[in-house]
């Protein structure tokens, strides 16, 4: 025999049902040997392989040994199983001698002879499976095509120890078969593999499923699922029958669907390509071969013809826009091929790339132009010319524009909500324009600024999400829509979409200006909230003793004053007030204010009150006289004519006249004197006008 064996395998593929594609196998840490069984009408069959490379080494000087329990009989368990072993020597490769009287005929005992005694292993291939045989150590390499022959021939399986007919069984019994390694487990533990099988496990083979044809121009392209059996074949044959001819086998080797190059796990589908002659019936069928060697039934048949396609193709040349409606479309296409086709096509898309749909048919197979009438903002087209057989060959598309200065309309029936967590959700009508590019989204802090864009490039979906601050002086944010068009026509803006933030920032407080107080009444007056969102305002009151606030006013009106006549003489009165928002917030209660309400006696009041002009010394003197016991002071009030008096002056008792030089010539001004009494008691006021 040769040293080195140089092979061409036009189709090679490695397939089992038990796993033998080496590629998950090969980083076991823990070797073991993988055994699949079939039951035939009287015998069973077994095939086997080690799962890495070095244990089928050493399982190779080493050997095998198969056991065979009897584990039930009659459909009954036995107490004890029977054991019997049924290899009476170890079962090795057969010796090269009795390889070398086969290995001219048979590819396949080449290949295991020289992977198994072979001093080096080259194999040449001519396809792409190359990337998974292409190992860089020898071993591997042997290991590999040892597997992937055994696959494709059960006979040479058994001849390099990889497979076994045990044809002494009984058709009620079933088995436990072992496939034992008999390599030293201080060289290596390599476990046993076994199958659970018996003569009633015996199922017919099925027959390949949905076999499809599709017929070209000198060739057809076949395809079946293999995904559904491929635990059952793992190779198939392909026949074919012209006519009324027999069917013959056309694959000179078992396929695989590792013969073709698109074999990327994704398709359950497994394709063959066939050349044929144009314009003749052919037919075919598929069978499949399992890891035993056994034939399966033949698919169904399918049939059909190759035909001639047409080799010209037409080209639009020239467009001829009329108006915005019709345009008129120049195309080329050899003359002296009218002969081959019925005529010609015109198709239209809406863009690039979408599905074209056929808007002119029957055009004269003479015709070089034609017209369209229903344009489009943008039209897409294709010349197709339609061969007898029904085939087509098309054109490169031909954009079309008309010219275009109108806006899409507005958008609409924009609305949008905004989460606590500042996430604003918009969505508003969809837009109806053929032509339509998508929406500019702008986005304003104050309802009158200028807004700013937020989408960079027109979007189509007719919604859109925006993150914002809500923890800012900012009660509400302002979104508006422009729809575009393809030429860049933009819509007028959408109404202003105005929404409300969550409101985690209380309203400002409002704040005390002043107050006037009599016996009978108090007159507050604050500064209402400078805060937008305010909807109430609370007004509480105390008096000096009282530890809790009571609720003296409840308005949602913007008041800014408040009259409390529940008063009482000779007692303190405390105020504060705050605000709440509409949502719910409150300010921080203003800094509260304290009245007292002084004790008056109105029996008596001061007489002889008098105000007098004194042009010598551009004054206003007042005088009085007043007799009453316990008198602290005199307060001395003033205003111009209709406004509010305001105290001028605290006199003290030993005074009965004051000088006001503080004065406007042509000026009305009223004057009041009360005396105030060391118990806190008041006299009334009296009032004199006088004009400066």
């Amino acid at each position: 025999m040769k040293k080195s064996i140089i092979l061409i395998l036009i189709f090679f593929g490695l397939t089992s049902s038990y796993s033998q594609s080496n590629a998950d196998s090969i980083a076991l840490e823990f070797p073991e040997i993988k055994v699949i069984g079939r039951a035939q009408s009287n015998k069973i069959l077994l095939r086997w392989a080690p799962t890495t490379p070095i244990a089928w080494k050493q399982l190779n000087t080493y050997g095998y040994t198969i056991e065979r329990y009897t584990i039930s009989r009659d459909k009954s368990t036995l107490l004890e199983p029977e054991k019997k072993v049924l290899t009476q020597n170890i079962l090795l490769p057969e010796p090269l001698e009795q390889w070398m009287s086969i290995i001219e005929a048979n590819d396949n005992a080449a290949i295991v002879a020289q992977a198994l005694y072979g001093e080096d292993f080259s194999v040449t291939m001519n396809n792409d499976v190359e990337s998974i045989v292409a190992m860089s150590e020898d071993l591997q390499q042997r290991y590999t095509f040892t597997l992937f022959t055994a696959d494709q021939d059960f006979d040479i399986a058994k001849k390099a120890a990889l497979g076994f007919e045990d044809t002494t069984v009984k058709a009620n019994e079933k088995y436990v078969y072992r496939v034992i390694s008999n390599v030293p487990s201080a060289i290596k533990d390599i476990k046993y593999g076994g199958v659970f099988v018996g003569i009633t496990d015996f199922e017919s083979l099925p027959k390949p499923l949905d076999l499809v044809s599709d017929y070209k121009d000198a060739n057809v392209i076949l395809s079946w699922n293999f995904k559904i059996f491929e635990t059952t074949y793992n190779n198939y044959n392909i026949e074919r029958s012209s006519g009324n001819d027999e069917f013959i086998k056309i694959n000179p080797r078992p396929y695989t669907i590792l013969n073709q190059s698109n074999r990327n796990g994704k398709s359950d589908r497994i394709f063959y390509i066939d050349s044929i002659s144009n314009n003749k019936q052919y037919k075919y069928r598929v069978q499949g071969i399992t890891t035993f060697g056994e034939l399966g039934p033949y698919s169904e048949i399918v049939l059909g013809e190759g035909k001639s396609l047409l080799k010209e193709v037409p080209h639009l040349t020239i467009k001829n826009i009329i108006d915005e409606n019709n345009v008129e479309l120049t195309f080329e296409f050899p003359e002296d091929a009218n002969k081959e086709i019925k005529g010609f096509e015109l198709n239209r898309s809406n863009g690039e790339g979408e599905t074209l749909e056929i808007v002119v048919k029957n055009i004269p197979p003479k015709n070089r132009t034609v017209v369209y009438d229903k344009l489009k903002a943008s039209n897409y087209f294709t010349i197709a010319a339609v061969g007898k057989n029904g085939d087509k060959r098309t054109s490169f598309p031909m954009l079309v524009q008309p010219e275009d200065s109108i806006p899409p309309k507005k958008p609409i029936g924009l609305t949008g909500t905004v989460d606590s967590l500042g996430v604003v959700s918009l969505s508003w009508s969809k837009n109806t324009e053929s032509d339509l590019l998508g929406y500019r989204v702008y986005r304003g802090n104050i309802e009158k600024e200028e807004f700013s864009q937020l989408t960079v490039n027109p979007q189509k979906a007719n919604m859109f999400t925006d993150t914002i601050t809500v923890r800012n002086l900012n009660s509400k944010v302002f979104y508006q829509v422009i729809s575009t068009d393809i030429r860049y026509n933009m819509s007028i803006p959408s109404d202003i979409l105005a929404l409300k933030k969550p409101d985690f920032i209380p309203p400002s407080s409002p704040v005390f200006k002043d107050y006037e107080f009599t016996d009978e009444q108090i007159d507050l007056n604050w500064a209402k909230s400078s805060s937008e969102d305010v909807v109430k305002q609370l007004l509480y009151r105390k008096t000096n003793k009282a530890k809790e606030w009571d609720l003296i006013l409840e308005t949602e009106e913007p008041l800014e004053t408040y009259t409390d006549t529940d008063i009482t003489v000779g007692k303190m009165y405390s105020y504060t007030i705050l605000a709440i928002d509409d949502s719910g917030l409150e300010s921080i209660p203003s800094p509260s204010i304290s009245i007292v309400i002084p004790k008056t006696k109105v029996n008596t009041q001061i007489k002889g009150f008098y105000a007098h002009v004194d042009k010598i010394n551009k004054a206003v003197l007042l005088s009085w006289r007043y007799k009453e016991d316990g008198i602290a002071e005199y307060e001395i009030y003033k205003s111009k004519k209709g406004e509010k008096l305001r105290l001028l002056r605290m006199v003290p008792t030993d005074s009965k006249r004051l000088y006001d030089y503080d004065l406007k010539i042509n000026t009305e001004y009223q004057y009041a004197i009360r005396a105030v009494f060391k118990d806190g008691r008041m006299s009334k006021l009296v009032i004199k006008k006088v004009k400066y």
